[in-house]
């Protein structure tokens, strides 16, 4: 049978996500050196230019108006964006991703902003990907004559637990973008949020969405919830290692050719639990102290890590991307 399949039962699924864990591990491990150099680590940044203010209501995000948070609203200029971009690409970065809170990346003044961001960091030899909330059928060939590298657009979970984390927009309408995304053509990433009060059919359901995609994401992100003060998800225990670990595996079973990234929450677990996330087949993190606003491994750390692993931050030839809105 083929690695690569669109087209996986829910019992399929489940039956992979609940092997031994190390059984899972080992058969995951191989898969990714089937399609992946192993000794490879992908690296990206996030640059936030426009923070804050969102008029959504997902419960995970301290971008949120609707709730108290650390967050003020802010909106980076041009030049602020080029030199964060400069600094990146300084430290071996050779993807920057630009994020704009908001539900509507329709409306052309802001679609318009992020196009005038893109058009100047690819010409400092830049590969650049966006996340921008809804893209309708126009605006994504719009972003695909620009020379998007790739959009973000993160369904988080599974349809049936999505009421339980917003409501102010439809799991049908994520999954909306997702198509005119890929009837563009352009390479899209889509994962999710862990930690958020589902449970394991939840996750096997959110991945066998994003594996029976017409085309697989270029990259799926699974983050571990980072709870945010002031916001409704505050207070909610981390999620253990090894079930980061199940879902990074079962991705990778899934989507073998997919980049998986480790993204937010690394910050909750041992140098020795991030390891066991990359044999089971995650191969990008996110490099730079914040994500959006949450806070991220320093970058000091990182590569300490990496060294003591082997491992070798590489060009970013595969989309890592983080949403946040």
């Amino acid at each position: 049978m083929t690695d690569i399949r669109n087209n996986w039962t829910h019992e399929e699924v489940k039956e992979i996500y609940n092997l031994p864990l190390l059984d899972l591990v080992n058969r995951a491990s191989n898969i990714h050196r089937k399609y992946h150099d192993p000794s490879k680590m992908n690296m990206n940044t996030l640059i936030s230019v426009r923070t804050g203010a969102c008029s959504q209501d997902c419960k995970y995000c301290a971008q949120s108006a609707r709730y108290n948070t650390h967050v003020k609203p802010e909106k980076l200029s041009l030049e602020k964006v080029l030199e964060e971009a400069k600094f990146a690409k300084e430290n071996g970065v050779k993807r920057v991703c630009l994020s704009s809170a908001g539900r509507d990346g329709n409306r052309d003044d802001r679609f318009d902003e992020i196009a005038e961001m893109i058009t100047e960091l690819k010409k400092m030899g830049l590969e650049v990907c966006c996340t921008m909330g809804m893209i309708n059928k126009e605006k994504a060939h719009k972003l695909a004559e620009l020379g998007i590298t790739a959009v973000n657009h993160n369904i988080d979970t599974s349809e049936r637990h999505y009421p339980n984390i917003t409501t102010t927009r439809t799991y049908a309408e994520r999954l909306e973008t997702l198509a005119n995304l890929q009837e563009a053509g352009i390479q899209y990433c889509s994962g999710g949020i862990l930690g958020m009060g589902e449970n394991d059919e939840d996750r096997i359901e959110m991945l066998r969405t994003l594996a029976n995609q017409d085309n697989h994401p270029y990259n799926v992100p699974l983050n571990s919830l980072v709870p945010v003060e002031g916001t409704p998800f505050y207070g909610k225990e981390t999620i253990g290692i090894f079930e980061m670990v199940r879902a990074i595996a079962t991705a990778r079973i899934l989507m073998p050719k997919t980049v998986v990234a480790f993204a937010a929450g690394r910050t909750h677990y041992s140098q020795e639990g991030q390891a066991l996330c990359f044999l089971a087949g995650a191969n990008s993190i996110f490099f730079g102290d914040k994500l959006l606003t949450v806070d991220n491994m320093t970058i000091n750390e990182d590569e300490h890590l990496l060294g003591q692993l082997g491992l070798t931050p590489t060009k970013y030839h595969e989309l890592t991307t983080l949403e946040e809105n």
